[in-house]
């Protein structure tokens, strides 16, 4: 049986205050994880927080505006480690430590097919028993497969450059950088963190 890891226990409703960028709530029954959160307090109405939400079940994103006294409900996700095997039209393919496999529609995973190379670990989300989402490593490591050749003297003027990965995505990344170098790349920020043996 694959050991599931709570994000919190308690069930209890959190106040608008406590939001932040990177909590799961939930939100007209489904579970959202919220991407970016404004506080602002306006006068006798009270606290007004604008947030920016992402539907953890089909990606679909949304703002969404709680103000005064609301209470919001913390999602209980659950989380668990699994190795990304493959995709195709069907979706993405994971198998966790139990050796069962399953698979999450490429929507929902888009965002993240990048970083995700096979045998990558990562943790997936889990949400009344089912997986409905990925949470790749802060950083990844990934092999240039292009890159366009440093031009003398260009180095002053245009310190970077733009080389393709191995998963298809391209990243700004410093001139010394060559195909065949493995690098190291910030998933959040998705940008060049450094050249690895």
């Amino acid at each position: 049986m694959t050991k599931l890891r709570p994000i919190w226990y308690h069930h209890h409703m959190i106040s608008l205050g406590q939001l932040k960028r990177g909590m799961a709530i939930v939100h007209e029954g489904a579970p959202w994880f919220i991407t970016d959160v404004a506080h602002s307090k306006q006068g006798r109405a009270g606290a007004v927080v604008r947030a920016k939400l992402k539907n953890l079940k089909n990606g679909n994103i949304v703002e969404k505006t709680f103000q005064g006294n609301e209470k919001v409900e913390p999602a209980d996700l659950q989380y668990k480690t699994a190795q990304f095997l493959y995709k195709d039209e069907i979706g993405v393919h994971f198998m966790d430590e139990a050796y069962e496999q399953f698979s999450l529609g490429l929507d929902v995973v888009e965002e993240s097919l990048g970083y995700l190379k096979e045998g990558q670990e990562v943790d997936i989300a889990m949400w009344e028993g089912n997986p409905i989402s990925i949470k790749v490593p802060p950083k990844v490591v990934l092999t240039v497969t292009e890159a366009p050749p440093a031009v003398k003297g260009d180095t002053a003027n245009n310190p970077s450059k733009t080389v393709t990965l191995e998963t298809g995505i391209t990243l700004q990344v410093p001139m010394f950088v060559k195909e065949g170098d493995n690098v190291r790349v910030n998933t959040e920020m998705h940008t060049y963190v450094e050249r690895v043996a």
